[in-house]
């Protein structure tokens, strides 16, 4: 009997694009002889559409943009989502808000559904940069120094807050809105009106901002995956073209160098995997991480950030890390879906009355 897998994707989100060359690539690996594949697609209104089981891959993101075509509706989200018979899993290929930020993930504990993925604390707090550089500080990981406010501070105190970046931080500085990803709305700053117009961009995208000093350093990247006993992969390399890993870098002008593995000694790599599962634990993660870092030329170990829905493409980071540790595309999509059963199970042993 096949089990039947939701595939979520789209949403109401800078990164809807992005979401959807993840449900496609998915659509090509995933086994449909063990699952019966149901398409969600999420408009970029933020309507839910439900079509009818693939029958097989799909090759176009138009075709992904259809495959729910509002043929199923309800004024129940739990009936929307388990008519014709309940989902068994589901794989939220969400990245951004209303997706990985937690707000999604609540939806499925409510419904209690397994799901792929972490779970509401750690997608909430590994989405806000700086709520998740403020738990790492009380672990005790090290990452670069940083500055943060929200749009209405910045309406109020711009000067004041403009000195205190140029005090506590020095040049280039990055500025990001604190809950997106995939570089959207991320500036390189060097001088007082670069910084200026970065804040304005990033306001455009998200009320927090942070602004982090830049730093002289290697950009690594690792993945883990697991839940209680979670395993780290092999580590890679960026080498982009551009300024800094943007946007286009990512997704669109395909020149930036990925070197897996990343060439380091045993005593980096070793820092790194202690740091990054520190990282995973601190944020109380399940099923999946990328974590980011920073590598001096002194040899520390920065971390960046996690993420914890990263992209998720067979030419994504991620993936390719664990291909290069063993674990290919269909045998990565197969683990996380087994992991999201296996959390699933743990916590229908939690008792809910006092008797």
């Amino acid at each position: 009997m096949r089990k039947r897998l939701g595939l979520i994707y789209g949403g109401k989100s800078a990164e809807h694009e992005v979401s959807l060359s993840t449900a496609r690539a998915v659509t090509q690996a995933v086994d449909f002889g063990k699952y019966e594949v149901i398409p969600v697609y999420i408009t970029y209104e933020g309507e839910w559409r439900k079509g009818e089981p693939l029958k097989t891959s799909v090759e176009t993101i138009d075709e992904l943009r259809i495959a729910g075509d509002g043929s199923s509706k309800s004024d129940s989200i739990h009936d929307f989502l388990n008519g014709g018979g309940a989902l068994d899993v589901i794989f939220p290929l969400l990245h951004g808000t209303n997706g990985e930020d937690g707000t999604v993930q609540g939806l499925f504990e409510v419904m209690n559904i397994p799901y792929v993925g972490n779970g509401v604390l750690a997608s909430s707090a590994g989405m806000d940069k700086v709520v998740m550089k403020q738990l790492f500080a009380q672990a005790g990981l090290q990452q670069v120094p940083y500055v943060h406010f929200i749009r209405s501070g910045w309406a109020k105190e711009k000067e004041q807050l403009v000195e205190q970046m140029e005090q506590e931080l020095t040049w280039p500085m990055f500025v990001k809105p604190a809950n997106l990803g995939s570089s959207v709305g991320i500036s390189k700053a060097t001088d007082r009106a670069s910084l200026i117009a970065a804040v304005e961009l990033a306001l455009k995208f998200d009320r927090k901002i942070i602004v982090e000093q830049g730093a002289v350093a290697r950009e690594i990247e690792m993945g883990v995956m697991g839940n209680d006993k979670p395993e780290c992969s092999v580590s890679g390399e960026i080498k982009p073209v551009a300024a800094f890993y943007d946007y286009e870098a990512k997704y669109q002008d395909g020149n930036t160098e990925l070197v897996i593995p990343a060439v380091m000694t045993a005593e980096v790599a070793e820092m790194m995997k202690d740091t990054a599962l520190r990282a995973y634990k601190v944020l109380d993660c399940s099923g999946l991480v990328r974590a980011d870092f920073f590598v001096t030329a002194e040899n520390e170990v920065l971390i960046n950030e996690v993420n914890t829905m990263p992209g998720f493409t067979p030419t994504s980071m991620f993936p390719l890390l664990w291909q290069k540790t063993g674990v290919t595309y269909p045998e990565l999509i197969e683990k996380l879906i087994e992991l999201a059963l296996e959390r699933h199970a743990e916590k229908q042993q939690l008792q809910y009355t006092m008797d």
